[in-house]
């Protein structure tokens, strides 16, 4: 397996930066995930660390050297990802839950599946067009698809997230067989909201990763000034030709059973997966408690 890579994230006018990012990869499948903790909520970046962990926790146990069920995994991991949120949430006894949105995708055999749950996005593009995007879950891209104005709607308010005490909606894509050359990048909003599809699509198609990737950012920078968002791209080209390019990857040599990874180390709790249905509502219920609690010594 051969790809090229390259990642980068900035942070615009916030006072932090709460996105995160990674990869991993085995001899055979690779992981590629990125997180935009949301602001609003405590500890967004502590929400979108998680979810890395955890994927890519699932990933190390999953890929062996490929991952069986690449449309269960994703959904597993996600699932669990949103469970080790409410965890820590729970056990910090917070008055509200830290959230974040996700898009993740795995590629091997040749195809690239992926799942993504808010506005982040994954494009695919290919001999300079755009082949898919993800659709946001968002009230403004829900109306746009219906054909109806969306001019009087915030595109910041979604409908979903990771960590919401409501069970996370998200979208399962893919298979798509990946030809050589096919480039797929993940983005955080900060990136799409202020560059058009048809500008990242022209742009990721007529350089290589490691000119258009940072040109999209400074341009999404740029563009959004002083308040800009944060801005955070992770791309990859499938079989990349040149060897020297400095960006590329081979998996040729990896033995099996040999994990690497680009996510910060800190494993979620081991029990995640003994985190049942019933605990998770335990868990919620315990926050709305205390919710209440509070409001009623405020009034």
């Amino acid at each position: 397996m051969k790809f090229s890579v390259y990642q980068i994230s900035r942070q615009g006018g916030r006072e932090r930066n709460e996105d995160r990012m990674g990869y991993a990869y085995t001899r055979e499948s690779g992981l590629f995930v990125l997180a935009d903790g949301m602001g609003g909520h405590p500890e967004g970046a502590m929400a979108a660390q998680l979810a890395l962990q955890t994927f890519s926790a699932y990933f190390q146990k999953a890929a062996n050297p490929t991952v069986r069920e690449v449309p269960e995994f994703l959904s597993s991991a996600l699932m669990a990802a949103h469970h080790q949120i409410i965890r820590y949430a729970a056990e910090k006894g917070m008055l509200d839950t830290p959230r974040t949105t996700l898009v993740a995708s795995v590629m091997e055999r040749g195809h690239v599946y992926w799942v993504h749950c808010g506005d982040s996005r994954l494009y695919v593009v290919r001999n300079g067009e755009m082949l898919t995007r993800t659709r946001d879950h968002s009230y403004m891209e829900q109306q746009a698809h219906l054909g109806r104005a969306t001019e009087h709607i915030n595109r910041n308010i979604l409908f979903t997230c990771l960590g919401s005490p409501a069970k996370p909606v998200f979208d399962l894509s893919g298979p798509v067989q990946l030809m050589r050359g096919d480039r797929v990048l993940l983005c955080s909003d900060g990136l799409w909201g202020t560059v058009a599809d048809e500008e990242i699509t022209a742009e990721l198609s007529k350089r290589p990763l490691e000119q258009a990737v940072p040109e999209l950012v400074e341009l999404a920078l740029k563009r959004g000034g002083p308040r800009c968002d944060n801005v955070t791209v992770l791309a990859m080209e499938w079989e990349t030709a040149d060897e020297f390019q400095s960006t590329r990857v081979s998996t040729e040599d990896i033995e099996d059973g040999v994990f690497a990874s680009t996510i910060q180390s800190g494993t979620p709790d081991s029990t995640m997966e003994d985190l049942d249905d019933a605990a998770i509502e335990k868990s919620i219920a315990e926050i709305n408690e205390a919710i209440r609690r509070t409001a009623e010594r405020n009034t």
